[in-house]
């Protein structure tokens, strides 16, 4: 970005008289409004790295849509409360489905590696497996129902909340989906 700056700003200084003037004249507010947004966009923080085992430790609500094919949309919260036990997030969840009874499930993840994770979850058969890259955290399993489970979180630049959004396929057919905004409320 800098350097279209300062070959402009060096085409300004080689311009001479008369029509040259007036064409100098009117490029120096392009070239301060060039020189303002360079100096905006390397400003910007990059956003921060999705923490999984952080994020979740401590307290937590979620709010969303649960899109089920053929039989509609249900809005649900989710109340959790994260704890550490030697490198093990334990996240104790109570979700309410409108409609439904509230249910409680848990999950438990560590870290494996850098931005990698691996767990179980109370409503999955088998291993859930994670990875962040940046500000996004993506989870894999198989829920007990046998659907094939994804879910990316984005998490916010202030790092208090993040977007879920979850997919549920069979047979490679999206069949449910979630959108869901997650807060910490501690």
């Amino acid at each position: 970005m800098l350097r279209p700056l300062k070959q402009a700003a060096a085409m300004v200084h080689h311009m001479r008289p008369a029509g040259d003037m007036m064409r100098c004249l009117t490029m120096r507010p392009a070239l301060i409004v060039l020189a303002l947004f360079a100096t905006a966009a390397s400003a910007t923080p990059p956003p921060p790295e999705f923490d999984a085992i952080r994020f979740f430790e401590g307290g937590t609500r979620g709010d969303g849509l649960f899109k089920v094919i053929l039989r509609g949309s249900h809005r649900f919260t989710v109340q959790g409360r994260g704890r550490i036990e030697g490198d093990t997030l334990i996240l104790d969840q109570i979700v309410t489905r409108e409609g439904t009874a509230p249910k409680s499930r848990q999950w438990r993840i560590r870290a494996i590696g850098p931005g990698r994770y691996t767990g179980t979850l109370t409503d999955a058969k088998g291993p859930i497996t994670g990875e962040t890259t940046g500000d996004r955290l993506h989870l894999r399993y198989t829920s007990t129902g046998g659907f094939a489970v994804e879910q990316w979180l984005t998490l916010s630049s202030d790092g208090r909340s993040a977007q879920n959004r979850l997919t549920a396929k069979r047979f490679g057919v999206t069949v449910a989906s979630l959108d869901e905004t997650i807060v910490k409320t501690d």
